[in-house]
């Protein structure tokens, strides 16, 4: 979680925050959010700590537990030179904590909008001392893949590379949950993007883009919607302008799209260190006789960052001496956050829908266990179009004999089903196995999976229509939970239409997802099911509702033309929007990059999401409903007037969510239909 906010100012405790932890005195509060809070303190010998305290009902999740335990476990194997340090932890503990030192100064954002690009000695330290902090990170075996500006805090002392909440281990080891695309748009590497591969080389393609940025104050790959820039990012070169000849050439390799031409960290690092030495000898003629090897001399002696005093750190110590520790630090960091929970697969999902001329429509998803309902519902919009869970059963109850006989057994699949299902072998298996498939290719094809089109075959003795994908390298594992999504939706929609029209003579209402990890069976995994029966739209209190399976699969990038285009103008338009309410509501106006948008095929929602650590200008509940508020008025708006003139646009729903701090921690805001009544 992220703990710069509020001026990098120390805020006052509030009732019921604890008065120790550990051996540490606690005076104040840094930050918080969704995953615990971060206290000011001091330590027994007065020094001022960092410490994140784990929220009681993330403590009570047993595999809450372990991530806090492996995140402790990483923080503590990285040690070096523009790092912040982990002191102390104890993931055992009723509330579970872990202590960093407390790092001052302004993250790079901070700074640059405040005073600007980085310059002259200053823009070399940076560089080498952020490759450094990366190349100590690489050699504890280590890969940081959230290399970015609000992740770099500008101390007196120099750059500090902060926060491995989804950071993993070259072991496997991970402090993140799957399904979901680590990192942060515009920052994040080519391969990323196109098969969820996140290494070193993904780290230093960050760095190099992080180098520009200080240098020019621009991102080197534009703004705009996630799609946009990852357009971008995978296929134009980067905006270097006004970036010094001398580094140009490193950040150039370190920006390749290959990532076997990007250099390692260390040879970077050793690339910066040299240049910087020669700043330093062209700058300070006094240095020019220091070695080459004494580089945190030269980032200090090149760096300049002046410090502020904080009145909440003169805090008297619990003595009968009432001494007073007296320091200068104005903002505060600690490494890492906690991924959010790992993603469980419903027992039940699916899709109904129409079709148009211009391409398949994609229906409405079904899922009838939702994940993480937000606990603050909101107001959110009717839905529309597709039928509801009642009038599939409805039509089954007015046939005397249905064909489909397992509409109330919800057990799971049976060990062999897939191995005894079969290929289409009626003409209707022949048409459903078509029509499965097309679904499935639409849905597929915006993310650029479109070769990725699952095998459908049958299980008649279990009633059920099997949907199988893999071994497909173009998918990586990661990403199974989109394309079990996908698989369900497309066979809820065909068996539920079917159920409806022909209730007397189809005799499938089941369906199962599985991935298949080798060519031959026996390598098999169901990755969901679910009974069409039941209806494919999904509905709480008979309201559509988004949630988090569809925002990750809203995160990855889209390669559709047509939604790139709408993203990108329609995240300007919700800035034009919210800046114009901010001028009238006296809000805050929104950073670049902090509302992002993408598109979820399966649901056919848009995703408006926005990174908060509690203390930005999303921060407190009245900001959040403004930002509904505009995404449902602007946002619909933008879904509507492109439908009326596209036959084939898709999306008439929308979703507000939230990234809670630098852990990823997720909230459903909001979500309905633009389609009203």
């Amino acid at each position: 979680m992220s703990v710069i906010g509020s001026g990098g100012r120390v805020l006052p405790a509030r009732p019921g925050d604890p008065k120790k932890v550990g051996p540490y005195r606690i005076i104040g509060r840094l930050g918080s959010g969704g995953m615990g809070t971060v206290h000011a303190a001091l330590d027994p010998q007065g020094a001022r700590v960092a410490v994140k305290v784990i929220h009681p009902a993330q403590a009570e999740d047993p595999e809450f537990r372990a991530r806090f335990r492996r995140e402790a476990a990483l923080s503590s194997r990285v040690t070096g030179p523009c790092l912040i340090p982990l002191l102390a932890a104890d993931p055992e503990a009723a509330a579970p904590w872990l202590a960093t030192a407390y790092a001052p100064g302004p993250t790079l954002n901070q700074h640059l909008t405040a005073h600007g690009p980085l310059t002259g000695g200053g823009l070399y330290a940076f560089a080498t001392g952020t490759v450094q902090a990366l190349a100590a990170i690489h050699q504890a075996g280590v890969v940081h893949r959230d290399v970015k500006p609000q992740n770099v805090i500008l101390t007196p002392a120099g750059p500090r590379v902060l926060d491995f909440g989804i950071a993993h281990a070259a072991d496997g080891t991970s402090v993140t949950r799957t399904g979901v695309m680590t990192g942060t748009p515009g920052w994040i590497s080519p391969e990323h993007y196109r098969t969820g591969t996140a290494g070193p080389a993904g780290d230093m393609f960050a760095w190099g883009a992080l180098v520009a940025y200080a240098a020019t104050g621009r991102f080197p790959f534009g703004t705009g919607a996630p799609d946009v820039v990852a357009y971008r990012v995978m296929s134009e070169a980067p905006d270097l302008d006004r970036l010094p000849e001398t580094l140009r050439e490193i950040v150039e390799k370190a920006l390749a799209k290959d990532p076997d031409e990007r250099p390692t960290a260390q040879e970077a690092a050793e690339k910066c260190a040299g240049l910087l030495a020669a700043q330093a000898t062209q700058v300070l003629p006094a240095l020019a006789g220091m070695e080459p090897t004494l580089v945190g001399d030269l980032i200090e002696a090149e760096w300049e960052m002046p410090t502020l005093d904080d009145p909440m750190w003169y805090v008297p110590r619990p003595s009968s001496r009432k001494r007073t520790v007296i320091a200068v630090i104005t903002a505060a960091a600690v490494i890492g956050g906690i991924a959010g929970g790992t993603l469980a697969f419903p027992s039940k999902g699916g899709s109904a829908g129409r079709t148009t001329t211009a391409r398949p429509t994609l229906p409405v998803s079904a899922d009838p266990h939702p994940v993480s309902a937000d606990p603050h519902p909101t107001s959110v919009a009717q839905t529309t179009g597709t039928p509801t869970a009642r009038s599939v059963q409805d039509a089954l109850a007015s046939v005397p004999n249905p064909a489909y006989t397992r509409s109330d057994d919800e057990t799971q699949p049976e060990p062999g089903e897939w191995a005894t299902s079969t290929r289409a072998e009626t003409s209707e298996e022949k048409a459903a196995t078509q029509e499965i498939r097309d679904l499935a290719k639409a849905m597929l094809a915006t993310k650029g999976w479109e070769k990725a089109i699952p095998e459908v075959s049958f299980n008649r003795e279990a009633q059920t229509v099997v949907v199988t994908a893999g071994p497909i390298p173009q998918i990586p594992e990661d990403h199974q939970d989109m394309f079990r999504r996908v698989g369900e939706m497309a066979a809820c929609t065909v068996n539920s239409r079917r159920l409806r029209d022909q209730p007397a003579v189809w005799p499938y209402g089941r369906f199962s997802v599985y991935w298949l990890y080798g060519e031959q069976g026996g390598d098999e995994s169901v990755l969901g099911f679910g009974d069409a029966a039941d209806g494919c739209t999904r509905e709480i209190a008979g309201r559509w509702r988004g949630d988090h399976f569809g925002l990750a699969t809203a995160g990855i990038p889209s390669s559709d033309k047509e939604e790139i285009r709408v993203a990108d103008a329609t995240v300007k338009s919700l800035y034009g929007a919210w800046d114009a309410r901010a001028a009238d509501a006296g809000l805050e106006p929104l950073g670049t990059g902090t509302v992002q948008l993408g598109f979820d095929p399966v649901e056919q929602a848009m995703y408006v999401w926005a990174h908060e650590d509690g203390y930005g200008p999303l921060g407190g509940r009245a900001q959040q409903s403004h930002l509904t508020d505009v995404v449902e008025k602007t946002g619909c708006e933008k879904l509507l007037a492109e439908a009326n003139t596209n036959s084939g646009w898709r999306y008439t729903r929308y979703v507000v969510a939230m990234y809670w701090g630098n852990n990823g921690e997720t909230q459903i805001i909001d979500s309905g239909s633009c389609l009203k009544d």
